[in-house]
């Protein structure tokens, strides 16, 4: 079995995952490696509810705010030019990546 590379994205914001995602798609089309992905992840929502009056007096109104974190795996083939490229590629602010080594 060849050594395989897994990329891990995570990002609030999902057009920075799929930019992201579209560029390792390109470096794997230009360089001949298997690419197995973007598989997507579940999205975890995170919810948070505030009161919107300061002191705690009057009506009980509420503010719910939602936050969302979009993720994404890849598993491509670890040929060492091809890690190279991808390690090349601009990381917007904001995007998690995590790149691991498995044997399957």
């Amino acid at each position: 079995m060849p050594p395989r590379a897994r990329i891990k994205l995570a990002s609030t914001e999902i057009e920075k995952i799929n930019q992201i995602c579209g560029d390792i798609k390109a470096i794997a089309d230009k360089t001949g490696v298997e690419l197995r992905g973007p598989i997507p992840l579940p999205t975890k929502k995170l919810k948070v509810a505030t009161r919107k009056s300061p002191c705690g007096n009057g009506t009980a109104s509420w503010e719910r705010y939602e936050m969302r974190v979009h993720k994404r795996l890849i598993d491509m083939g670890a040929d060492e030019r091809t890690l190279r490229l991808v390690m090349r590629v601009p990381i917007p602010e904001g995007l998690n990546i995590e790149i691991e080594m498995v044997d399957n």
